[in-house]
């Protein structure tokens, strides 16, 4: 150190009127200048040559009773001395007498001329002159005083930093403490004796690590114990601030506390080092701040990254534990859980609720939040577990309130959206272990405070909103798929002319709904309707849509209109003027109708097993793939037609014939088109996997899917109908040509009775002679020849009647005088189903009757 800052360094351990630094006047009995000091003359510019001998009143004056202090000459114009700023002389000197702490205020005239505020102290010397000009041991001239002077400002600055040391004493929250080299406590303020809970003689002398054993340096890159740090602040004398330092305090031995700590060395006014100053802030509240909102952060990151309340469930109490709880149970009301709805607002406290997430990382506190009727092994809701809470217990009184309930170390929070509750959330903490008479103190405490309280609260409210984000999109999602599977065939029945499989794929696997669909019609004279389509869009809306369309097309078939006709009837549906469309009358929901149904495709065709044809037309739609017994495969040139809604050309219907074992694919764009190759490319690919080696329909299908569209992603909905023919046995079918003559309903009921006796069906001749009679009389009597009488032996009794007429019969009630109209009427008692087919050549009259119950034993 240089002399130089060693000099100022004394100076800061010496206040302005010590002798050794301030300007010292040694007077007589009759205040005459008998010593002056070089202090004096630097703040004076009087020599002692010039002031020994003269009074002292010629240097120094008391204030006057009134006006403003005079400035200092030696500041700029207006300036006032450092401490004095604004100062009047009442300020200076409030009343009579002389100041507080013995010093008193005067007014200096230096050797310049200016005046300037001092403050001085009076000290009398032993045996010197009584200082009222008597002699008192010594005479008059005797040195009998000693007057010490220094800047009123200099002081003022000096009491500043005494007052501010012993504010830091006695009422500063930060706690200092003084250790020696040897690191034992010489000195503490208030605050740290509060830190130990015992006066500071009582701890006095003992090192720091018997104060707080066992306590550690969190902070990285430092050491980790007092001493160490302490030592390198001594050896090095670098300042170390702001170490985290956590521990247990004396004053509480069952909670771990963090402090933020600082080490200086201290040296004397010689430069002579004797200890290091330790100051330490409890940020342990700060620190608990700082985890509760990281927890938040962490339960906004994890919670919710799925639209599953179960999950979610599991979640909070993942996240939760053991950083705020020592176990977690979540129970979510039943219906909620089940079918995403909200429990009913009646009794929450009869509110049935399932054990969905729990987690726990301490078996004692599991116990602790244990229902008192679990569900019982074996039952359906042993995945979720009911749970009932006794009455009087935390879950109860929290279900009853609808209001958050501490119990000790038990914290229940109800899940609460507007004005239903979801569930509860119970949170536990379990009593530390005590070990070698000390609790441990790693983890939460074993009680909520208020913040934690408050946290819980936020916790479940943010968690009650992912649960209820979840249970609308689970009910949303159920409706959709209720809507979807109502909206395909989720069964198709087993029919004569083909056999079927299928499969389905939404692009939309959030609601796993899409526009693509198909369809299986049983049609009159064991034929099969085939249909698939595509509506532009995805979603519950297209969903929608396309069951309009699909009822749509069935409720044609069921007409038994022709492909072609069919297309047309449906484009004249989608086309319809925009005031006859469904919709709001904003014309909102119109406008999505119209986008939707505007450009969807069909491709429809039907398939008779009696003669092995098939008739097919499409609306825009991709052509079916026709593999042939051989393994050939060929997709038909059929007449594309233009896509629904867009109306002005007419649709065309192809026939061919197709072999026994044929196999028919009908299919949608998401099939066979990527974004990664063209649809060329996806048709060669289908045709191939349906061209290779004989497998059954469902492997077909299985392979198309993952062939096609790996992993089931695609970028379009996709729908898939494989059906491969059947042709009826020969026997099974029977077939005669009769005039249009009277004569020809006697022949008829003959050949019909006839070849029921062959079927053995003779208990159905009676109903079949009435309808093959009726049937044929009306075609001789309204229609023309040749007639065609044909029965075929299905699944049951068809009986049809052809004639080149293209009037229909209508059912209808006669009247009591009518003399016909009644045959009809007894026809249709006596058949399951009739209708009627229009052919180019003319009508068909068909019947269905019902094979008569089958007797065992």
């Amino acid at each position: 150190m240089s002399a130089t800052r060693a000099a100022d360094a004394a100076d800061d351990f010496r206040g302005p009127l010590d002798i050794a630094r301030a300007a010292t006047v040694v007077l007589d009995g009759r205040d005459t200048v008998v010593g002056w000091s070089p202090a004096a003359t630097e703040l004076l510019g009087f020599g002692a040559h010039e002031a020994v001998g003269r009074p002292l009143s010629a240097f120094l004056s008391p204030l006057p009773a009134e006006g403003p202090l005079p400035a200092a000459s030696d500041r700029p114009a207006g300036a006032e001395p450092p401490g004095t700023s604004g100062l009047s002389v009442r300020s200076a000197r409030p009343g009579p007498g002389p100041p507080s702490g013995g010093n008193e205020i005067r007014l200096a005239r230096h050797r310049d001329g200016h005046e300037l505020l001092v403050a001085t102290t009076v000290c009398p010397l032993a045996g010197g002159a009584d200082g009222t000009g008597g002699a008192g041991g010594l005479g008059a001239d005797s040195p009998g005083r000693v007057l010490v002077a220094a800047e009123l400002g200099a002081l003022r600055q000096w009491e500043s930093r005494l007052a501010l040391l012993q504010g830091l004493a006695t009422q500063s929250p930060v706690g200092l403490a003084i250790y020696d080299t040897d690191l034992r406590l010489t000195w503490s303020n208030t605050a740290y004796e509060r830190e130990i809970g015992k006066p500071l003689a009582e701890y006095r002398g003992m090192r720091a690590d018997q104060l707080y054993s066992g306590g550690t340096f969190v902070t990285p890159g430092y050491p980790k114990t007092l001493d160490a740090v302490m030592h390198h602040v001594i050896d090095t004398g670098e300042p170390i601030l702001d170490l985290h330092f956590q521990g247990i305090p004396p004053s509480d031995p069952g909670t771990e506390h963090l402090w933020s700590c600082s080490y200086y060395r201290l040296q004397d006014a010689d430069g002579h080092v004797f200890g290091v100053c330790e100051d330490a802030f409890d940020i342990s509240d700060r620190q608990r701040a700082q985890q509760r909102l990281a927890l938040l952060v962490e339960v906004g990151r994890r919670i919710g990254t799925v639209l599953d309340v179960v999950t979610t469930a599991e979640e909070i109490a993942e996240v939760t534990v053991p950083e705020f709880a020592a176990a977690v149970r979540v129970d979510i009301a039943r219906v909620t859980v089940m079918s995403g709805e909200l429990p009913a607002t009646g009794s929450s406290a009869a509110m049935d609720l399932l054990r969905v997430g729990e987690h726990s990382v301490d078996p004692a506190a599991a116990d602790a939040a244990e229902p008192l009727y679990p569900g019982a092994p074996g039952s359906p809701a042993d995945r979720y577990p009911p749970v009932t809470y006794p009455p009087g217990s935390p879950q109860d009184r929290s279900l009853a309130s609808g209001g958050l309930v501490l119990d000790d170390n038990v914290l229940v929070v109800p899940l609460r959206v507007g004005g239903s509750v979801l569930g509860l959330v119970t949170f536990v903490r379990s009593p530390r272990p005590e070990v070698s008479d000390r609790p441990l103190s790693r983890g939460p405490a074993n009680t909520f405070d208020n913040g934690e309280v408050a946290l819980a609260d936020e916790l479940a409210a943010r968690a009650a909103v992912c649960i209820d984000n979840a249970r609308r999109f689970t009910r949303e999602r159920s409706a959709s798929l209720a809507l979807q599977r109502q909206l395909l065939p989720h069964h198709v029945p087993p029919q004569s002319a083909v056999e079927i499989a299928y499969r389905y794929l939404p692009s939309d696997d959030v609601t796993g709904v899409g526009g693509d669909w198909f369809d299986v019609i049983p049609l009159s004279g064991t034929r099969v309707g085939l249909v698939v389509g595509d509506v532009v869009g995805h979603g519950l809306q297209a969903a929608a849509t396309m069951g309009r369309l699909r009822t749509s097309v069935r409720a044609f078939a069921q007409l038994d209109m022709a492909p072609d006709e069919l297309l047309t009837r449906l484009d004249d549906l989608v086309g319809q003027p925009l005031d006859e469309r469904p919709g709001t009358r904003d014309g909102a929901a119109s406008d999505a109708y119209d986008e939707l149904t505007t450009g969807a495709t069909c491709l429809y065709a039907v398939y008779d097993p009696v003669s092995r044809r098939c008739v097919m037309a499409r609306a825009g739609h991709l052509p079916p793939a026709v593999v042939h017994p051989d393994g050939r495969v060929t997709f038909p040139d059929l007449p594309a037609g233009p896509p629904l809604g867009l109306g002005g050309l007419p649709f065309e219907s192809m026939e061919i014939e197709l072999p026994v074992g044929s196999l028919l694919a009908l299919f949608t764009d998401g099939l066979v088109e990527a974004r990664d190759h063209d649809i060329d490319q996806g048709l060669d690919a289908l045709g191939r996997m349906l061209g290779g080696p004989a497998a059954s329909l469902e492997e077909l299908c299985d392979r198309a899917v993952s062939e096609l569209v790996p992993d089931a992603t695609t970028a379009d909905d996709t729908a898939l109908l494989l059906a491969r023919t059947r042709q009826l046995d020969e026997g099974q079918v029977a077939e005669w040509e009769l005039p249009a003559e009277a004569m020809a309903v006697g022949r008829a009921r003959e050949l019909a009775t006839r070849q029921l006796g062959v079927w053995g069906l003779e208990e159905l001749s009676f109903a079949t002679e009435l309808v093959v009679s009726e049937l044929v009389t009306n075609a001789v009597r309204y229609g023309g020849g040749p007639l065609r009488l044909r029965l075929i032996r299905d699944r049951t009794l068809l009986c049809e009647v052809a004639d080149t007429g293209h009037t229909s019969p209508h059912l209808r009630y006669s009247a009591e005088d009518d003399e016909g109209g009644r045959g009809l009427f007894i026809v249709a008692q006596l058949v399951q189903r009739w209708g009627t087919r229009y052919t180019p050549a003319g009508k068909t009259i068909w019947t269905e009757q019902a094979f008569p119950p089958v007797e065992f034993g």
